[in-house]
This record gives C-alpha cells, sequence and structure tokens, in this order.
C-alpha cells in the first residue's frame, strides 16, 4: 500500500499537475471585451484587415530606433510562440516616410524568425489619431505617434483585455518594454483568446457532425 502511495505522489501527481498548468486559465476564463467594433485597418491599406483575424495591434511611430527594443521584446515573448496559428497576424501602425526604417527593422527580425505575419500599415498623422481613438483607451501616443503598448483585437474586431488586472484594474494594453509583462500576462490572455476561437471551432464542427 505505502509502495502505491508513493508512487502516485512520485509519477501521477507530477503529470496531473502538468496538464492542469499546461492547459491554465485558457480552460476556465474568456477574455473580456473592453472596446466594440475598433476601425478596420482595411480602411487604411486595402491589403490588411482586422475582420476574421486575431491581431496584436501597435503603433511604432516616427522614432523607430528607439522602438526597436519593444518589438524585438515582441517578437521573441509573442510573436515566436504563436505565429503559426491560423488567422493570428500583427499589424503594426507606422507614419509615412518610415519605409526605410522599417525595411531594416524586418531585416533585423528576420534574422530571428519568419516575418509571415508581421504588417506594417503606413498612414498619416491624422489617419494614425484617428484610428488609435477608436480604441478608446486610457492611453495615448506620444509626439512621435508612439506608443510601447500593443493590444489584442479579435475577429470581431473587439478590443479585448483586462477588467481586474492586479495592477491596473482595467487593463487595456500591453507595455512591450516589460518582458515580465509580456510574459506573465499578454502570453496567457493570448491562450485565452486562441483557446476561445478553437473551443469554437470545435462546437462548430460537433454541430455539423450532429445535424
Amino acid at each position: 500500500m505505502k509502495k502505491t502511495f508513493v508512487l502516485v505522489v512520485l509519477f501521477i501527481l507530477p503529470i496531473v499537475a502538468y496538464l492542469f498548468f499546461a492547459s491554465g486559465i485558457n480552460n476556465f476564463g474568456r477574455l473580456p471585451t473592453l472596446t466594440e467594433n475598433v476601425s478596420d485597418i482595411s480602411t487604411i491599406d486595402a491589403n490588411v484587415a482586422l475582420k476574421d483575424k486575431i491581431t496584436i495591434l501597435g503603433f511604432l511611430g516616427n522614432d523607430l530606433e528607439n522602438q526597436k527594443g519593444n518589438a524585438f521584446n515582441l517578437n521573441q515573448k509573442i510573436y515566436k510562440r504563436f505565429y503559426e496559428f491560423n488567422d493570428f497576424q500583427f499589424v503594426m501602425l507606422v507614419p509615412k516616410g518610415n519605409e526605410r526604417k522599417v525595411a531594416e527593422l524586418k531585416e533585423d527580425l528576420g534574422n530571428l524568425t519568419n516575418m509571415v505575419k508581421w504588417n506594417f500599415v503606413y498612414a498619416n498623422e491624422t489617419q494614425i489619431k484617428d484610428f488609435f481613438d477608436t480604441l478608446k483607451t486610457d492611453l495615448t501616443l506620444d509626439e512621435n505617434l508612439a506608443t510601447p503598448y500593443v493590444f489584442i483585437i479579435d475577429k470581431d474586431r473587439n478590443l479585448r483585455g483586462r477588467t481586474n488586472d492586479e495592477d491596473d484594474g482595467t487593463k487595456y494594453g500591453f507595455n512591450t518594454r516589460s518582458v515580465a509583462e509580456l510574459n506573465n500576462k499578454m502570453e496567457d490572455d493570448v491562450k485565452i483568446i486562441l483557446a476561445e476561437y478553437r473551443m469554437a471551432l470545435k462546437r462548430n464542427n460537433a454541430n455539423r457532425k450532429n445535424q
């Protein structure tokens, strides 16, 4: 009896614990909707759309040199982990005239990962400000039309985030300057929204089979 108990403790419980934490909060929660009907980026660039995509949205601004570290953090901690999921994309708004700087950034990041899901949209100052305003957050763009925060937009163009974050209360975006925040918060929230759509797809497939 004692041997059986020891075997359970040594082998079975670690497996159960692993499965629990691997699935994490994804199976038990839904990421709150903070803003509905965010404007579609296709109004600025017809080749890129938010509709029917899970999007990580960012605003790089004019000073891309100071944004490279943030882009690197985001690429390493979020993009590389999730870019192979269907309908997942990154969309970065950049003021027109920064095409050369973006090409350099893409080359730097491209040495580390496949850039297939990174999209850069060029817009004028008014377009960028108006688009940012549709997010309806408590954040602002700086004088370079940039913010270190990125945002999770679902397939219905809704901004998702947290309503009871332990640090911010309502959390609209994730600070790319903070590797800890990307690791401990954003990664979890991206997992949640991807799990939502996987579960919805499974339900739809099951319903079709039962019809």
